[in-house]
């Protein structure tokens, strides 16, 4: 059986890892320059499962303008270049040798936007992943037994106000983010 504030510290926890998700989402999108990172969101079909790019290569970032990303299993090489190819990050990566070259386009205004409307959507999950913590802390509040119907109030108020500094933390990096994309 939960306590009450279990069940809060459970829904904190919850939208802490929302929170800290976004973060990791919006530091893949890239602004002005290359960094090793913004290949996180990449997914690659090998071995028959979908695994995340940094599990099946190394990314570094000899400059500003590229990416150089180095499959520890050479025979994925191509299996990689094409999920950079077709994630949402627009980048047009090409293998020589063992490794790929992925030269960043030039940020240019309507690139600019693109980036804001997809770190947008990413803070809608952000937001999504905090309602869902509050929602689900709520339910297991009102299944509690031997509870007084105030408490089961003065707990719902917490979850709320841990909700609402959640919304205002995910909207200030929400901000942060799209100031760094839109700024030339």
């Amino acid at each position: 059986m939960m306590t009450i504030p279990e069940i809060v510290k459970d829904a904190r926890t919850a939208m802490d890892k929302a929170i800290e998700n976004s973060k990791r989402e919006f530091g893949s999108i890239r602004s002005g320059k290359a960094s090793p990172n913004m290949l996180d969101t990449v997914r690659v079909d090998v071995y028959g499962q979908q695994m995340q790019l940094n599990q099946v290569a190394s990314v570094s970032s000899p400059d500003p303008r590229s990416l150089v990303v180095t499959p520890y299993d050479k025979g994925q090489l191509k299996a990689i270049e094409k999920a950079i190819r077709e994630s949402d990050l627009g980048l047009d990566p090409s293998a020589q040798g063992g490794l790929i070259r992925v030269p960043l386009p030039s940020m240019n205004e309507q690139r600019r936007k693109d980036l804001v409307k997809v770190v947008h959507k990413l803070a809608e999950d952000g937001r999504i992943g905090i309602r869902h913590a509050r929602t689900d802390g709520r339910e297991k509040l009102k299944k509690l037994d031997k509870v007084s119907e105030d408490e089961v109030k003065v707990a719902e108020k917490d979850l709320q106000k841990i909700h609402d500094e959640h919304m205002t933390q995910l909207e200030s990096l929400l901000k942060a983010k799209e100031a760094e994309i839109m700024e030339v």
